[in-house]
């Protein structure tokens, strides 16, 4: 391939492309939890992330969530191109606040689990994983 104006910036358009996408897929992430969470602070308390810290196929990783006070809990896997992956919703009768499920992530990323508390105030947790082979488009 012959090196031409052209070819060269066709090749500096792409890597610019390429070097935004991680930006954009953060802040999509970003963007779920302040519509989840209507801009409210996020701290730390009662709910539990349970995530593989290796994932030997990223089609099915296996995450558990629970919480002893949580009317809503959102699931997020923040290095996907779509980063909301469940929103599991609880009623006041409800006996268990828990739920597992099995999610795909596209590579190594954070797995993050927000709950609403009945007080309305809202928690975190997040886990790393680990994706040996990949699983959206990998």
């Amino acid at each position: 391939m012959e090196l031409t104006r052209r070819n060269a910036i066709a090749m500096g358009a792409g890597a610019l492309l390429i070097a935004g996408l991680p930006v954009r897929v953060s802040a999509a992430g970003e963007d779920a939890i302040a519509a989840f969470t209507g801009g409210a602070e996020v701290g730390t308390g009662d709910i539990k992330l349970t995530a593989p810290e290796i994932a030997e196929n990223g089609n099915t990783v296996p995450i558990e969530v629970s919480s002893g006070s949580a009317t809503e809990i959102l699931v997020l896997a923040m290095g996907n191109p779509t980063p909301g992956v469940a929103n599991f919703k609880f009623g006041k009768l409800a006996a268990s606040r828990f739920a597992s499920t099995r999610i795909r992530l596209a590579g190594t990323q954070d797995v993050v689990a927000i709950a609403k508390l009945e007080d309305g105030s809202f928690v975190q947790a997040s886990s790393t994983v680990k994706v040996t082979i990949g699983g959206c488009g990998g």
